[in-house]
């Protein structure tokens, strides 16, 4: 598989499931719907029932502090636009728009894939050692 395709279905996937539970839900919904209405008309009302219902999950799992049935909810989504995106590769640019639309709603914006942000502090003779990927420390 295509791994732009993959980390596009993981971000879709995500993104969806986190403004379930925002006041942004309705226009989420509504994008990810007109992008199934374009490209797979006869799954587009099946597709925002289980919008629906798959909020009715999200917002009794947090009710519950279930953490794990959140997490099965985004692969659960993740999945399906991967599914959608690997019979039509051309939904890649319509879904990048609307993810860039519903970014500014989202609630702790997160960096982009490949950016880094690390802070670190240290006093005294104390050290810090950071990696955005392998580190190897032979110290003497």
């Amino acid at each position: 598989m295509d791994p732009q395709i993959a980390d596009l279905a993981r971000t879709a996937g995500t993104t969806m499931v986190t403004l379930m539970a925002t006041t942004a839900w309705e226009s989420a919904r509504d994008g990810m719907v007109s992008l199934w209405q374009r490209f797979q008309p006869s799954r587009a009302d099946g597709i925002g029932e289980e919008f629906e219902a798959s909020r009715d999950d999200l917002l009794l799992a947090r009710e519950t502090g279930d953490a794990e049935s959140e997490a099965e909810l985004a692969a659960e989504w993740q999945g399906r636009v991967r599914r959608l995106l690997t019979a039509q590769p051309e939904v890649a640019d319509e879904l990048r728009r609307i993810l860039d639309e519903l970014s500014p709603d989202l609630p702790d914006q997160r960096p982009a894939v490949g950016e880094i942000r690390m802070t670190a502090e240290a006093s005294g003779s104390g050290r810090v050692y950071q990696a955005g990927r392998d580190q190897h420390i032979t110290e003497r």
